[in-house]
C-alpha cells in the first residue's frame, strides 16, 4: 500500500523562501513569487515590507517595476544561526 503525503511544513520560513527567489531573480514580480512561494500576493506583499524594514531587502523603481537587492552580508536572527550571513543561506540552497 502507498501513502501519499502532503507537504504541511517547510524547514524555511516563507521570508527565506522570498529572499532566496529574489536573490536568484532580482526582477520577478510580486504575482510570480507569490505562486513560487505557494503564498498569496498580499503575504509576499508583508514579508517584502518587513524585509526591508529590517534591513534584509531593499527595491529599486525600474520604470513601472521593482528591482530587489538582497542583502546578503547581514546575520541570520535565529540565536542558533546568528553567526552565520544571509549569503551562507542563500549558497546552501542555490540551484
Amino acid at each position: 500500500m502507498s501513502i501519499k503525503k502532503t507537504t504541511s511544513w517547510t524547514f524555511l520560513t516563507n521570508h527565506a523562501h522570498v529572499l532566496i527567489c529574489l536573490a536568484k531573480s532580482p526582477y520577478e514580480r510580486i504575482r510570480d513569487l507569490a505562486v513560487e512561494v505557494g503564498v498569496t500576493e498580499r503575504a509576499v506583499q508583508r514579508i517584502i515590507v518587513e524585509l526591508e524594514t529590517d534591513g534584509y531587502l531593499e527595491h529599486i523603481r525600474d520604470g513601472r517595476r521593482n528591482v530587489y537587492k538582497v542583502l546578503s552580508r547581514k546575520p541570520l536572527r535565529h540565536g542558533i544561526e546568528k553567526h552565520r550571513q544571509l549569503h551562507d543561506l542563500i549558497m546552501l540552497v542555490k540551484k
